[in-house]
C-alpha cells in the first residue's frame, strides 16, 4: 500500500527520537522514521499502533525514507553529537534537494551547528541547531525547544513545534526562534548548566537537612513536597520529592540511600563553564556544580580520604550540636532560593555576553519564558525572571532588580546561617557558598582587586589605574621597597 508524502521525517530512534516522533503524530502530523538499526525502526513503528493507532510510518533505507517526506522536506536529526551528526548528514544529503532543511536536535557544541548550517547551505539545503530539553518525558508529552539558524527553515516547521512544545497557560508554546547561526545550541547548553547548578545546590539542601538537622528520608519527601508548593515550586524539586519516598525494590530501606555517589556527565556543563572563562562572565554556581562532580568521581581516593582523616578524628559530620529542625528547614529553604537567583543571574548573564559578541539580538525574558514548561529547569520561578526583564530589557544582573533584589535582603540571613552551620559541621556546601560570595562581591563597592593590580604591576609592569586621576600607571615598587628597606 503506497503512503501519501509524510509532514516531517525523523533520523535516530533513541528513546529520545522514539518519544518526539510519537509526540510529533499525535499532535496530527504524519512522520516517516529512519535508524541504521533497522529494528528500532519497527520497535517505534510497533509503540506507535499501540499508542493510539499514530501515523507512523517507518522505513530502512535513507533514499525511501527521504522520498516519503513531502516537499520541502523537513528531517530532524536525533543523533549522538559530534561525528554521528556529519555522518547521518552525508547519508542524507545524497537524496536531499534545494530548499530540503535538516534539524539537529541534539545537544551539539554550537561552533560545530555553523559549520554545518554553512557547509549545507552551499547544496541549497537549509539547516537548524535545536536545542530540546525535557528527557524522554518532555519529548513525548512536550518539551521545550530552542530553534537557531536558518530563519526560513524555522518558518517550515513552526506549525509543527507550536504543537508539538510543552503549552504553558498564560504564556503559550515553550518555543520560539532564538536566533542566527548556532545560538539555539547556545541557549540549551547554557540552560544545561544553570540545570547543574540547580541540581547542586539541591543535593547541598539534602545534605545539610540529612546530616546536620538528622532528617529521615519520609521527612525528607514531606519537606520537598510542601517546598514544592511554594516558590520553590519546579520539576527538580517535584523529582526530588519523588525520590525520597521510592522505596528499595532489592532490600530494605529506601533507594536514594543505595544510589553511588558518583555523578556521571555529557559535557554541556564543562562547555558552559569554558565559556564562561572565554567571555570573562562569573559563573562561580555553576562551576562549583561542575567540580562537585568532578569530585564525586574521586570516589576510591575519598573512600581512603576518609579513612585518613577519621584517625585525625574527622567523622562524616564534625559538630553533633542540636539544631531546631523547623528554623534549619526554614533556613535551607530560603538559602536554596536565593543561590538559585545567583545561579539564573549567571547563566542569563553569560548567554547576553555571547548574544552581544555574535550579534544575535538574543531576548532574555523570552527564554525564560519557553523554559516555563517541558524542560528539566522550569520552574514558577522562571516568571520572576521574565518580568525582571519585561521590566528592564537592559537589567545588567537579575540581582539588581528591585523585586530579586528585595528577596535576598529578606533571606541572607538565613542563607549565610545555613553557610555558616555547614562550614562548622564539615559539610561541603560549594553551590551556597560560591552563590553566596558572588552576590558579596557584586554588591561591594570596593573589592580588594586594588592589591592584586598592584602585584601585578610590582613583579609584571602590569601597570594600574587609580581613582583620582586618569590614565595608566607604573610605580618601581621594588625599588622603592629596597630603599624603604635600607633606610630603616
Amino acid at each position: 500500500m503506497a503512503v501519501p508524502p509524510t509532514r516531517i521525517g525523523l533520523a535516530g530512534l533513541a528513546v529520545m527520537g522514539q518519544n518526539l516522533a510519537l509526540n510529533i503524530a499525535e499532535k496530527g502530523f504524519p512522520i516517516s522514521v529512519y535508524n541504521r538499526t533497522t529494528s528500532k525502526v519497527d520497535e517505534t513503528v510497533e509503540r506507535a499502533k499501540k499508542e493510539g493507532n499514530l501515523p507512523v510510518y517507518g522505513f530502512h533505507d535513507p533514499e525511501s525514507f527521504v522520498n516519503s517526506i513531502q516537499k520541502p522536506r523537513v528531517i530532524i536529526m536525533l543523533v549522538k553529537a559530534g561525528a554521528p551528526v556529519d555522518q547521518t548528514i552525508k547519508t542524507l544529503s545524497a537524496y536531499l534537494e534545494k530548499g530540503d532543511c535538516i534539524v539537529d536536535g541534539g545537544n551539539e557544541w554550537y561552533e560545530n551547528t555553523e559549520r554545518r548550517e554553512k557547509a549545507v547551505s552551499e547544496n541549497g539545503f537549509l539547516y537548524l541547531g535545536m536545542g530540546v530539553s525535557g528527557g524522554e518525558e518532555g519529548a513525548r508529552n512536550g518539551p521545550s525547544m530552542m530553534p537557531g539558524g536558518s530563519y526560513e527553515a524555522y518558518k517550515n516547521i513552526e506549525d509543527i513545534l507550536l504543537k508539538v512544545a510543552a503549552q504553558v497557560r498564560d504564556s503559550g508554546p515553550c518555543v520560539t526562534y532564538i536566533g542566527k547561526g548556532g545560538s539555539g545550541n547556545f541557549v540549551k547548553m547554557v540552560h544545561n548548566g544553570i540545570e547543574y547548578g540547580d541540581m547542586q545546590l539541591i543535593a547541598e539542601a539534602y545534605d545539610v537537612l540529612k546530616s546536620v538537622g538528622k532528617l529521615s528520608n519520609e521527612e525528607l519527601h514531606g519537606v520537598f513536597t510542601e517546598w514544592n508548593k511554594g516558590e520553590l515550586e519546579s520539576f527538580l524539586v517535584e523529582i526530588t520529592a519523588d525520590i525520597f519516598g521510592i522505596k528499595d525494590d532489592k532490600g530494605d530501606g529506601h533507594l536514594v540511600d543505595k544510589v553511588l555517589d558518583k555523578t556521571g556527565m555529557k559535557g554541556t556543563g564543562k562547555w558552559t563553564v569554558q565559556q564562561a572563562a572565554e567571555l570573562s562572565v562569573p559563573s562561580p554556581t555553576i562551576e562549583s556544580s561542575l567540580d562537585a562532580r568532578f569530585l564525586s568521581g574521586l570516589k576510591d581516593e575519598r573512600v581512603e580520604a576518609a579513612k585518613v582523616f577519621k584517625e585525625g578524628g574527622f567523622g562524616d559530620v564534625l559538630t553533633d550540636q542540636t539544631v531546631d529542625k523547623k528554623q534549619l528547614i526554614d533556613d535551607v529553604r530560603k538559602a536554596l532560593y536565593a543561590s538559585k537567583i545567583c545561579s539564573y543571574a549567571q547563566g542569563m548573564n553569560l548567554i547576553r555576553a555571547k548574544s552581544m559578541e555574535k550579534g544575535w539580538g538574543l531576548k532574555l525574558g523570552e527564554l525564560a519564558r519557553i523554559w516555563k514548561g517541558g524542560c528539566i529547569i522550569r520552574a514558577i520561578f522562571l516568571d520572576r525572571i521574565k518580568q525582571a526583564y519585561d521590566r528592564n530589557a537592559e537589567l545588567a544582573n537579575l540581582l539588581v532588580d528591585p523585586e530579586f533584589a528585595k528577596e535576598i535582603i529578606e533571606r541572607q540571613s538565613a542563607w549565610r546561617r545555613v553557610v555558616c552551620l555547614s562550614i562548622n559541621s564539615g559539610i561541603s556546601t560549594p553551590g551556597m557558598s560560591a552563590s553566596l560570595a558572588y552576590f558579596d562581591s557584586y554588591r561591594r563597592e570596593r573589592l580588594p582587586a586594588n592589591l592584586v593590580q598592584a602585584q601585578r604591576d610590582y613583579f609584571g609592569a602590569h601597570t594600574y589605574e587609580r581613582t583620582d586621576v586618569e590614565g595608566s600607571f607604573h610605580t618601581e615598587w621594588f625599588k622603592i621597597a629596597r630603599q624603604t628597606k635600607s633606610n630603616m
